[in-house]
């Protein structure tokens, strides 16, 4: 591997991780126009649904010949779990806690993918793989306890929402482990996005339909930039990453993640930013460091 390819990666991966982090301060700033949860994710998958499409398409418009009887169920079930909940439970939990605190919960996702495998898949875990555990989990209760000062007990809603996200996104990629060997990665993405799309799309027309056509310039300006910059595009970044440096050295800039969070609230949030979110975000990013690098 070159040292230019390599590089490359690590720059892919890293502003995918970035960008990754952006979502959550596209979406305070677009709650600013009083606009609710299920309108917002509703126009992020409108303006996101053509790129997923045109994925799907691009690598297959039907199953591949090594599929299974079900997969089109099993992906239809991804699709609202993964995409549908993870993302959705997100968008309300926004509405209670900072940016910081919900990027350093969905960080939880290699805890909870452990926890999941271990209790579905009967693996065993290890004791550097606990101690892991209760660094992270440790470092969130720090972080929490940052934002519970600053923003009251809404925060505890706020935090168990975007918990069930993580939770629900997890549960996606322990169930997705055998079915993308055969459809494929990006298949699978795109289709599962497809599902979640026409979901967000549909409950936003069941419940207020007229919403989606009455906002502010600047709520569909935010909702393009979420679509295009915040979910389309680091998915790609991501990918490509992977190829380059491989899937082990691309989880790591994702590490970028939380910090990234929290310097942009602080410039386009004016969230303030102390030394307990500092050091709590530090702590979980070294329990999830320890957890996905090292062996038990």
């Amino acid at each position: 591997m070159t040292r230019r390819r390599w590089l490359t990666g690590l720059a892919f991966g890293a502003v995918g991780a970035t960008l990754f982090s952006a979502k959550a301060i596209i979406v305070k700033l677009a709650y600013r126009y009083q606009v609710d949860p299920v309108t917002l994710i509703a126009l992020r998958m409108v303006f996101a649904l053509p790129f997923f499409v045109a994925v799907a398409l691009y690598f297959g418009a039907g199953l591949p010949e090594n599929r299974r009887s079900g997969d089109g169920w099993r992906v239809l079930g991804l699709g609202i779990t993964g995409y549908y909940l993870g993302s959705f439970l997100d968008f309300l939990g926004l509405q209670y806690i900072s940016a910081g605190l919900e990027r350093v919960i969905l960080y939880l996702n290699p805890t909870l993918v452990l926890l999941i495998s271990a209790v579905v898949l009967r693996k065993t875990i290890g004791r550097l793989q606990w101690i892991a555990l209760a660094v992270t989990y440790a470092g969130v209760l720090v972080v929490f306890s940052h934002d519970l000062k600053l923003s009251g007990s809404n925060v505890t809603l706020g935090a168990a929402l975007v918990f069930s996200s993580a939770l629900s996104y997890s549960i996606y990629l322990v169930a997705a482990g055998e079915i993308v060997n055969r459809i494929g990665s990006l298949r699978l993405t795109a289709w599962a996005s497809i599902v979640a799309c026409l979901l967000c799309m549909a409950q936003s027309v069941l419940i207020d339909p007229a919403a989606l056509f009455g906002q502010p310039w600047q709520v569909y300006g935010l909702s393009v930039i979420n679509a295009v910059c915040c979910t389309v595009l680091p998915v790609f970044l991501v990918m490509m990453a992977v190829e380059r440096i491989g899937s082990g050295a691309a989880s790591q800039t994702g590490m970028l993640g939380p910090v990234a969070t929290i310097a942009l609230a602080a410039v386009f949030l004016g969230d303030p930013v102390s030394g307990t979110q500092l050091a709590g975000t530090a702590i979980v990013l070294a329990g999830v460091f320890i957890l996905t690098t090292k062996k038990a």
